[in-house]
């Protein structure tokens, strides 16, 4: 192995789904490259501004803003921050000069990738959906690997580059199990009723929270609790519809949960938006899985993530068009059936990839020292 101080650009990011691999991988190679520099690339004004320093790493925002899905004039503004982005990234990547290039996906992903490719850098691609989009799949062709989390990936990369490694996660999800006392008393829940966690993701959900805001009675009636992340957009409205409610000591809710880790090791069941990221930690969770794909994503690729678990009976998936009329009974008809409860989770376990991080780096071990 080379005697060198290995330099590397992860880029990428726009949500948690983004930036928690990205993070990981970037942990796993300070692991196994301590005296490693590693720097960040992401979108201006986006979560990655934040987290990524909060995890100790250094990073450069781009103007970068996502295209727009309709026809407007903002695909002027688009294709001016497009262009401003790649020139911008082509100057960090050729003064940083690292070993490798890391995209994990988001609009942020694409210059830097772009600007490796130019200037002959070896990159990776870490494709976290079962649907690859248009920019990665042009960004293959030059790729050195392309780790992936799906089976049947050649239909959009070259076969001979892919790699399954499964998403990384989130350290402190692995031992969740462990932590079911401090987790009731830190949401100040009961063990002697079930609890439905409900996720929409880093930046919520609308539909699943007005799913769950109109029939939360429901929920209560049956003598369920609920752990609800509404995302902070959606938080004032959520807590309006419990205003009038007496029993709220069987509700905690929140714009985000920081210790995800405590929520999933006290649910019984979950509810959650199919984002790749969200899929591969709930594979780990083993807990029996109601998903709500967003219908606001590129190629409709969250409904292609949950289709992968439905069809081999490891998760149910209820259309967001449906949402409101039929996620909340279907919940509640899912925790009285324990048959299907046990079947859903000896499957999605099936599917757990533990170890992503740590396969990523032996592939970046590999480029890098050839």
């Amino acid at each position: 192995m080379k005697n060198k101080q290995y330099k590397m650009i992860v880029s990428g990011g726009g949500t948690g789904g983004h930036i928690f691999p990205a993070l990981s991988i970037a942990n796993a190679f300070k692991t196994k490259f301590p005296d490693s520099e590693i720097l960040f690339m992401g979108a201006e004004g986006r979560m990655e501004m934040e987290k990524v320093p909060t995890a100790g790493y250094k990073i450069i925002g781009l103007p970068i803003i996502g295209m727009p899905r309709k026809i407007s004039i903002k695909i002027f503004k688009f294709v001016y921050y497009y262009f401003k982005s790649k020139k911008i990234a082509l100057k960090i990547v050729k003064k940083f000069n690292p070993d490798i290039v890391v995209g994990v996906g988001g609009y942020a992903s694409f210059p830097a990738l772009n600007a490796a490719s130019k200037l002959k850098i070896p990159y990776l691609i870490q494709e976290q959906n079962s649907y690859s989009g248009k920019s990665n799949n042009k960004l293959a062709k030059k790729a050195s690997k392309i780790c992936v989390a799906y089976n049947n990936m050649d239909k959009f990369f070259p076969k001979d580059k892919i790699v399954i490694t499964g998403n990384p996660i989130r350290k402190d999800i692995f031992d969740f199990n462990l932590k079911k006392e401090e987790a009731l008393s830190f949401f100040k829940l009961s063990s002697l009723k079930p609890i439905i966690l409900i996720i929409g993701g880093s930046l919520g959900a609308k539909t699943i929270n007005q799913s769950i805001a109109k029939n939360i009675n429901l929920i209560l009636e049956n003598e369920y609790q609920i752990i609800w992340q509404t995302g902070k957009n959606y938080l004032n409205d959520a807590k309006k519809s419990i205003e009038n409610i007496n029993n709220l000591e069987n509700i905690y809710i929140n714009d985000f949960i920081y210790k995800m880790d405590l929520a999933y090791s006290i649910a019984d069941i979950i509810i959650s938006r199919a984002g790749a990221s969200s899929i591969s930690e709930l594979c780990i969770i083993g807990k029996p899985t109601i998903f709500v794909p967003s219908p606001n994503v590129a190629e409709d690729h969250q409904t292609k993530n949950a289709m992968a678990l439905v069809n081999v009976d490891a998760a149910i998936m209820v259309k967001d068009i449906e949402a409101i009329e039929i996620l909340v009974p279907t919940a509640i008809d899912l925790i009285k059936n324990s048959e299907k409860c046990k079947i859903l989770s000896e499957n999605i376990k099936k599917l757990a990839l533990p170890n992503s991080a740590e396969m990523i780096i032996e592939e970046i071990k590999k480029i890098i020292n050839t």
